[in-house]
């Protein structure tokens, strides 16, 4: 009996044995599929503590969690101070590359993916991922084949010298402007970038816009938040990233398109230039406007509105009383003849006939039974 209890016990620990040990092997296999996902989507040079922080930063809310939302298409112009940042150094220089230097290289070595320009009605899928060597036959672009390049995985590497970044002198950017519920904020989120090459025409004619690819904003931000940039001529420090150049907003651009159903941008629905104009400016403060109007103010702003008010109109008072005195001096000196009255001012020229005051009619006194001496004698 004593053996046979022996045998059953040694058996349970063998087989208490095996199941811990395939737990274990279980949970080594998710970590490493874990690690591998990190790994692949990691970029050259960047930390452990930064891919988390890009983790956590990246915008994660569902459209069904929106309550309003809406697409903005701008146009940066990187002859603008502001937009400075994004065009310089036009050639590498110690280390340090423009935006569009970074994504050319990272398309042309198959680490980023490149999408079709479809103006308006953008696809960011599989269907519409661009064919890297069909888009540098396009535009030009020499280059020759990268180490590493197989048929499945082609990789291409292009010299310093022939990519063409002093041509890019603007880009498209695709903003969203969302109101998460979750956090109930407005909050503006750039979407996709779009290098555009401006290349002069035959003759001397006027240079010829050409929008090259997208690329997703998400995919390209591994690079973005390792590369520092000038942003202040006053300070010559590289103190901010690419990611925090479009995050804190420090672009400037103008809208050409919002998301419509006939597809068209401001320029097709707007032909005259002020027209066009007042167009993005009456967009520009909608979008900053919205959530201004989704709170109810406190007491101490509606305060402050109506002092700011009483005070508007008292700078308005003081300003009729000046015109008024001016006014006046300007009459006198020309014979005119000013009078005020409670409920504005009339003026009569000189020479005009003067206006006639009607006399108030004296009240008759009541007679009373008493009667004066003289007719008393004359009455005998």
């Amino acid at each position: 009996m004593n053996k046979f209890l022996l045998t059953v016990i040694t058996l349970l620990a063998g087989i208490c044995v095996s199941a811990q040990e395939s737990t274990s092997t279980a949970s080594a296999v998710v970590r490493r599929k874990a690690q591998e996902r990190n790994v692949r989507t990691e970029a050259p040079g960047m930390t452990q503590r930064m891919q988390s922080h890009l983790a956590n930063t990246v915008s994660t809310a569902d459209d069904s969690e929106l309550q309003w939302m809406r697409v903005i298409y701008r146009s940066l112009d990187l002859t603008k101070d502001a937009n400075g940042a994004l065009y310089y150094p036009d050639e590498a220089v110690e280390g340090q590359d423009n935006l569009f230097r970074i994504m050319l290289k990272r398309v042309a070595d198959g680490q980023l993916s490149a999408y079709e320009y479809l103006d308006g009605s953008e696809r960011f899928t599989d269907e519409y991922r661009l064919n890297v060597r069909d888009l540098l036959d396009r535009f030009y672009i020499p280059y020759k084949e990268a180490k590493g390049s197989t048929g499945k995985n082609p990789r291409w590497a292009i010299d310093e010298t022939d990519i063409p970044a002093r041509e890019v002198l603007s880009y498209y950017i695709i903003e969203r402007w969302e109101f998460d519920r979750r956090s109930n904020r407005v909050r503006t989120i750039v979407e996709a970038i779009c290098p555009v090459l401006h290349r002069e025409g035959d003759f001397g004619a006027e240079a010829v816009k050409y929008p090259m690819f997208w690329v997703r904003y998400d995919d390209l931000r591994p690079w973005m938040a390792t590369h520092s940039v000038f942003t202040d001529d006053d300070n010559n420090l590289a103190s901010c990233t690419y990611d925090d150049y479009f995050r804190l907003g420090l672009y400037d651009g103008d809208i050409y398109k919002t998301r419509n159903l006939k597809n068209r941008s401001l320029m097709q629905l707007h032909p005259d230039p002020d027209d066009l104009t007042h167009a993005r400016d009456s967009i520009q403060r909608r979008l900053d406007s919205y959530e201004d109007k989704l709170w109810v103010p406190s007491l101490d702003e509606l305060a402050a509105r109506r002092e700011a008010a009483d005070s508007a109109a008292y700078a308005s008072g003081q300003g009729a009383d000046s015109n008024l005195s001016a006014n006046s001096k300007s009459g006198k000196k020309s014979g005119a003849n000013v009078s005020r009255s409670r409920r504005g001012i009339k003026g009569s020229v000189s020479g005009s006939k003067p206006v006639k005051v009607k006399k108030a009619k004296a009240v008759k006194s009541r007679r009373t039974a008493t009667r004066s001496v003289r007719n008393n004698r004359k009455s005998n």
